[in-house]
C-alpha cells in the first residue's frame, strides 16, 4: 500500500503525540490520533487511562464539523467493543470521516481486525501499514501483555568495561556511580516508562536504594517497588520500608518469619508468600520462588511493564530463565578487575557460545563519556 510522504508526516505526528501518554496509559496502549482536512490538521488527541478519552475520541471533538469528509490518522486500530468507554469505530462512523490511516491492528483479542471491518462495512476507506515499525516499537509493552499474559521485563545495568556493576567492598546504602550523571538521567527516564521495578535481597542490603521514579514527570500511578527476599531480610528502617506508601511489595517463601511479615503489613508494605518452585526458579532461597510466580502475580496486579534493576543473580536467573525481553546496558569507560566485585551476571551461566544468547535489534548510543547498548534477547512468549 502506498502512502505519500505528507501522510508519512501526520502518522509521524500521531506517534509523537502517542508518546506524550508514557507513564500515563498502563495497563494500556499508547495511541495517538490527527484529525487532517485538505492537508491541515483540525484536531488531535493522545490517551491517557485517567481520562478514559480515547486519542480518536479527543481528536474527532477537537475537529468537530470539520471531520466529516476528513482523514484519521492514528497508531493504533482503533476499538470496536464496549470496555471502559464505547467503541472508537462507532463515533468515527458518525463523524463523517473518510479514511483512516492506521499504523498497526490491535493485537487485543477484543479487537484484532474486527474495528477494521467495522470500518470498512461503513463505507470508509481504510489503509494500514503506514509506520507499523515504529507503532510497534512504541507499545512492545503492550503487546506483550496483552497477548502473553505476563508484563514486557527489561533489564538495565550499569557496568565498567569488564562487566563490572559493584565494588567488592562498598560501605552499606553508599551509592555505586559507576556512569554519567547524565546516564543516571536516562535510567530515571526508563524507570517513568514502566509500572514496576524489581530487585533482589542483596542490592537492598548492599545499597539501600530508593527505586523511585525522579524522572519529574507525572505518572498515572506511582512505580510499584518490587524486591525478592524468601525470608524477609529486608531492614526495618531500609528506604524502601520507610518510604513505603502502597507502592512496596515484598515476594517471599512460605516458611518466611509470620513476625516478620505482619511488620511489614503494618507498614503499608505488600508481602506475598510464592509457592510455586516452577520454571526459572531463583537461586540461593531456603524455598525457592519462581519467576513464573512472579510474572503471573504481576500481571493479575495489571502491571504491564517490569524493570529489573537487580545484582548479579537476579540478573543472571532472569536471563536463564528466559523472562527478559530487552535491555539497556550502560557501560562506563572504567576497569575495576579482580574476582571479587560483582559481575552484571551471576548464576549458572550458559556454559558456551553456542548456548548463549543473542541480542537482535541492538543499537549504541553515547551519553557523555558512557556507551548506552540496547537489545532484545530470545525470551519466552508466556511463562
Amino acid at each position: 500500500m502506498r502512502f505519500s510522504p505528507q501522510d508519512a508526516g501526520f502518522m509521524s505526528r500521531a506517534l509523537q503525540l502517542a508518546q506524550r501518554g508514557i507513564g500515563l496509559v498502563s495497563p494500556g496502549a499508547l495511541v495517538g490520533a490527527v484529525v487532517v482536512k485538505r492537508g491541515v490538521v483540525v484536531g488531535e488527541g493522545f490517551y491517557r487511562y485517567d481520562r478514559k478519552k480515547h486519542a480518536e475520541v479527543i481528536a474527532l471533538e477537537k475537529a468537530g464539523a470539520q471531520a466529516r469528509g476528513a482523514s484519521l490518522f492514528v497508531n493504533l486500530e482503533p476499538c470496536s467493543h464496549f470496555g471502559r468507554t464505547p467503541p472508537c469505530a462507532d463515533l468515527i462512523t458518525r463523524s463523517g470521516i473518510q479514511t483512516v490511516v492506521c499504523a498497526m491492528r490491535d493485537p487485543n483479542p477484543l479487537v484484532a481486525g474486527r474495528g477494521f471491518r467495522k470500518l470498512r462495512t461503513a463505507g470508509i476507506e481504510v489503509k494500514v501499514g503506514l509506520g507499523e515499525d515504529e507503532a510497534r516499537l512504541l507499545n512492545e509493552a503492550f503487546v506483550r501483555y496483552i497477548t502473553s499474559r505476563r508484563p514486557f521485563v527489561t533489564l538495565k545495568a550499569a557496568m565498567t568495561l569488564d562487566g563490572k556493576i559493584a565494588q567488592a567492598r562498598q560501605p552499606r546504602g553508599s551509592a555505586t556511580r559507576i556512569t554519567s550523571e547524565s546516564s543516571r538521567e536516562r535510567v530515571h527516564e526508563i524507570r517513568h516508562a514502566h509500572d514496576a521495578i524489581l530487585v533482589g535481597i542483596n542490592t537492598i542490603l548492599r545499597d539501600d536504594p530508593m527505586l523511585t521514579d525522579r524522572s519529574g514527570h507525572l505518572r498515572q500511578r506511582k512505580l510499584l517497588r518490587v524486591v525478592l527476599d524468601a525470608n524477609l531480610r529486608v531492614p526495618v528502617r531500609s528506604n524502601v520500608v520507610r518510604t513505603a506508601s502502597g507502592d512496596v511489595l515484598i515476594f517471599c517463601s512460605p516458611n518466611a518469619s509470620q513476625r516478620r511479615l505482619k511488620t511489614f503489613e503494618r507498614r503499608g508494605i505488600q508481602v506475598v508468600p510464592l509457592k510455586d518452585r516452577g520454571a526459572g526458579t531463583l537461586p540461593n532461597q531456603t524455598k525457592p520462588m519462581s519467576w513464573r510466580s512472579i510474572l503471573r502475580e504481576l500481571w493479575n496486579r495489571e502491571i504491564q511493564s517490569l524493570l529489573i534493576e537487580g545484582g548479579g543473580e537476579t540478573n543472571g536467573s532472569a536471563m536463564e530463565a528466559g523472562i527478559v525481553d530487552k535491555v539497556h546496558f550502560f557501560v562506563a569507560p572504567k576497569v575495576l578487575g579482580g574476582h571479587e566485585p560483582v559481575s552484571v551476571f551471576g548464576g549458572k551461566g550458559f556454559g558456551s557460545l553456542e548456548a548463549a544468547p543473542r541480542l537482535s535489534g541492538v543499537t549504541l548510543e553515547r551519553i557523555e563519556e558512557d556507551i548506552l547498548i540496547t537489545g532484545y534477547p530470545p525470551s519466552k512468549d508466556s511463562i
